[in-house]
């Protein structure tokens, strides 16, 4: 079984989006050994627009959230799959993303993944940024700089033995946690290369590329 966690505040714009590319999805080819395919799980870090009202009306189990570790940590601790997949609120999977996600992940053996990201809409600038600053830099690094954002994939018994996110981390906890998983526990980790996650460029157009271009980068050298 395959457990989808969501962490989210205050996201009803976005998530039905991404629940609904979901419901798309083709699970039955995994033959997972539980009755069900997959459960959603959203975090709520207690939204006051209709975020946890699309869950439950997409299915979803809502549990209570807080900052994206804590959320995605409470998430997995109610998680009945023997695999968990994090997911950003206010992404989008392309058509046939577990089929081809799940069937790399089993055939290269690995323990913990994440993905390239396409930024919607699709523009040159920020198509540029995140191909040149984070897609390929994360495939180059693959084997000696993990890197993880808006999508992990992960085995439970793993995901435990780390401990889960670090909670006290407040930045790039994400990128961290399998820094952590690969360095203590040798974790086989892997940038899924059949597939992508695409993903909001509203932080960027928010805070400025080269606001977050400067964040990011000060993150890595703490890091």
């Amino acid at each position: 079984m395959l457990s989808i966690i969501i962490p989210a505040l205050n996201e009803e714009k976005y998530l039905p989006l991404l629940l609904e590319s979901i419901k798309k999805q083709a699970f039955k080819p995994f033959n997972f050994v539980q009755d069900r395919d997959y459960e959603i799980i959203l975090a709520d870090a207690g939204s006051t627009d209709k975020t946890a009202e699309i869950a439950k009306k997409h299915g979803c189990i809502v549990t209570p959230g807080g900052l994206p570790g804590m959320g995605r940590n409470l998430g997995a601790k109610i998680a009945k799959g023997e695999l968990l997949f994090f997911v950003d609120a206010d992404a989008v999977l392309p058509d046939n993303f577990f089929k081809k996600a799940l069937g790399e992940f089993k055939e290269r053996n690995l323990e913990l993944a994440s993905f390239c990201l396409i930024p919607i809409p699709k523009s040159r600038i920020s198509s540029f940024f995140l191909n040149i600053f984070y897609n390929q830099p994360i495939i180059l690094l693959e084997s000696a700089l993990p890197h993880a954002a808006m999508g992990i994939l992960v085995e439970k018994d793993l995901f435990e033995k780390v401990g889960g996110f670090d909670e006290d981390v407040k930045l790039a906890e994400d990128h961290y946690f399998v820094r952590r998983a690969v360095k203590l526990f040798k974790a086989k980790f892997g940038i899924i290369k059949s597939t992508e996650i695409f993903v909001s460029d509203r932080r960027f157009k928010t805070d400025g590329w080269i606001s977050v271009g400067i964040r990011y980068m000060l993150c890595e050298l703490h890091l």
